[in-house]
C-alpha cells in the first residue's frame, strides 16, 4: 500500500448512498438501526452538515470504503460518529486515517472536545479510540440504545 492509496476526502452529496451503506453494514452486523441513526443516514446534509458538522470519506484507490462524521454539539464540542469502514477494507489502518483526519477537522473548527458514544463489545474499535487519546468518561442518557460507553478528547 503506498500512501496515496489512502485519500480522505470532505462528503458530496454524491456519496450520500454509500455513507448510509457503509454505516448499516457494522451497525446491522452488532445492532439494530435505531431512529437517529435512520435520520443522519437518510439526511446527512440536513441533521449533519447544515447544522455546521462534517461528513469525511476514505478512499481507498479512489473506491469510497470508510466514512465518519462530526456532529456539532455547541460551539466547541463535536461528537465523532458514524465512523465505519467497509469489512474487504479492514486491516489498512484507514480508521486511524480517518480518525486522525477528524481529530484535525475539528481542530481547524476550533473545537476544543471532540467526544463520541459506543459499545463495550466493539474492542477494535474501542483501542482505536483510546490510540487517537480518547478516555472514558461518565456516560449520560444517550440517544442510542446500544450505547453504553462515552469517550472524549480534549484538543487544546
Amino acid at each position: 500500500m503506498t500512501p496515496a492509496a489512502i485519500q480522505i476526502v470532505d462528503f458530496k452529496p454524491a456519496h450520500a448512498t454509500v455513507f448510509r451503506e457503509l454505516n448499516e453494514e457494522w451497525i446491522t452486523r452488532h445492532f439494530a438501526l435505531e431512529e437517529a441513526d435512520i435520520k443522519s443516514l437518510n439526511d446527512p446534509q440536513g441533521y449533519i452538515l447544515d447544522k455546521g458538522g462534517f461528513i469525511l470519506m476514505a478512499l481507498y484507490n479512489g473506491e469510497p470504503v470508510g466514512t465518519c462524521a462530526l456532529l456539532k454539539e455547541e460551539d466547541g464540542v463535536y461528537e465523532l460518529a458514524k465512523m465505519a469502514v467497509t469489512e474487504k477494507a479492514r486491516g489498512l489502518k484507514i480508521g486511524k486515517v480517518l480518525g486522525e483526519a477528524a481529530l484535525a477537522k475539528a481542530r481547524a473548527a476550533g473545537a476544543g472536545k471532540v467526544y463520541l458514544v459506543s459499545n463495550r463489545t466493539l474492542l477494535p474499535a474501542l483501542s482505536l479510540y483510546r490510540k487517537l487519546g480518547f478516555a472514558e468518561v461518565p456516560l449520560p442518557p444517550s440517544i442510542y440504545q446500544r450505547a453504553d460507553i462515552k469517550m472524549e478528547v480534549l484538543l487544546t
